[in-house]
């Protein structure tokens, strides 16, 4: 079975979603967890049993790799997880396959990644599973409400020290097997590919490679090997090639949004024709959940669903009905296309995940993608504003976000472009 890492389609370089093609779109949360896809796809995947083959382990991580602060030392237990069944042994110097966990708890992965498995088989490799820091089981502080408690608290959760938490854990690994001669390959995707291409370049005597799919290590600060708005048009190119009505349908529709938007109860009205869960507050809410959707269907679009063909067979499906259809009717058609009959859509009060709360964080702090909607796609452009978006994080955690931080600390264009 093909893995949800290593099946992108069209996608390979853009895998990092931004919500929203509003002005306050670059506060929203981006997400790039590989596994996403898969669960909104097939929510089941949640209930699956993890592999009898899979043993979990915890390890005491040290808070604090770059200080000697008192508190610095302070630990916490870290989750990984190993699969023993086709490793060829420490006497063989059989490999050992990490995979680096992402802006997610580490279950999901484990359920839905083929890559390692099958390629454990070929190369008699042994799997290992490490969670990130702040996710799933991996909290700091003893609770993940002590952990997000405040700035203070927050200030150990970034990718220096998540990478060094799991080069600390191969080593401890490679001790406690004696596999002091087993290469290893640091694996990751999308931002855990991002992951294993610092850590190679970090940790060289640890990992002897990294394959990082989809990872955009190359949409940071002034590299500008890609467009800011290059994530957007991809998406639109995906659509238009599926679709030439359902792109233009698409790019009318924001005007339309605004227009009714304007009218006298205008807000009621669009919250009735998209059945929202609440009434929208603004436009901006249901700009924002469509941008998502749009973006989640282009960035996820593999078989055997196809969610692109299903959107756009949604809203080209609304206009052969017989009657006039006028365009947010055939918006919302591709709405229920993609999401399934429900009882409502666009849920801004809905719980937030701890990939909502941890990534907002990692996004506010070091991992500043400036990444735009330019002119030319089936959105409203938005251009990045990184001002404004520093303004909007040091509000709302108390400290600004570093935008030169990844190319200061892991490189940039030089580094990246030789590999």
């Amino acid at each position: 079975m093909n893995s949800p890492i290593f099946s992108f389609q069209r996608l390979q370089l853009f895998v990092t979603v931004l919500s929203s093609s509003i002005a306050a779109a670059h506060f929203n949360i981006p997400r790039l967890s590989p596994t996403l896809g898969t669960i909104l796809e097939q929510p089941e995947i949640l209930s699956a049993s993890v592999s009898k083959d899979l043993q979990t382990f915890y390890y005491p991580q040290t808070l604090d790799h770059f200080n000697y602060r008192p508190e610095s030392y302070s630990a916490f237990q870290q989750r990984y997880v190993m699969n023993f069944k086709h490793w060829g042994g420490a006497n063989a110097s059989a490999p050992i396959l990490a995979y680096l966990g992402a802006e997610a708890p580490l279950d999901d992965d484990l359920t839905v990644i083929g890559f390692l498995n099958e390629n454990a088989i070929h190369f008699k490799a042994l799997l290992v599973y490490i969670e990130h820091r702040y996710y799933g089981k991996s909290i700091p502080f003893g609770s993940r409400e002590e952990a997000f408690k405040n700035a203070s608290t927050r200030g150990y959760f970034n990718s220096a020290q998540a990478i060094t938490d799991y080069a600390e854990i191969i080593m401890h690994i490679k001790k406690k097997l004696h596999a002091f001669y087993s290469p290893v390959i640091v694996i990751g995707g999308s931002y855990g590919g991002m992951l294993a291409s610092w850590f190679r370049l970090k940790y060289p005597h640890v990992a002897l490679g990294a394959l990082a799919s989809s990872a955009p290590i190359l949409y940071f600060d002034d590299i500008k090997l890609q467009p800011e708005g290059g994530y957007y048009s991809v998406v639109t190119k995906d659509f238009r090639e599926a679709s030439e009505t359902c792109y233009q349908t698409i790019q009318k529709s924001w005007s339309e949004i605004d227009k009714v938007a304007s009218e006298p109860q205008g807000l009621s009205t669009l919250s009735k024709k998209f059945k929202t869960c609440y009434p929208l507050t603004s436009s901006s809410e249901l700009k924002s959940f469509l941008v998502l959707m749009y973006a989640y269907a282009a960035q996820y679009d593999r078989p055997p669903r196809y969610p692109v063909t299903a959107v756009c067979g949604g809203i080209d499906g609304a206009s052969s009905i017989g009657s006039e259809v006028d365009t947010l009717s055939k918006i919302f058609a591709g709405v229920v296309a993609y999401y399934k009959n429900r009882s409502c859509y666009v849920n801004p009060t809905a719980n937030a995940s701890e990939t909502d709360i941890g990534w907002r964080w990692q996004r506010c702090s070091e991992m500043v993608i400036p990444i735009s909607i330019g002119n030319g796609t089936m959105f409203e452009p938005s251009p990045f504003d990184l001002k404004r978006f520093m303004n909007r994080c040091e509000s709302f955690y108390g400290v600004p976000p570093r935008p030169h931080w990844i190319t200061s600390y892991y490189g940039g264009h030089t580094q990246f472009c030789r590999i």
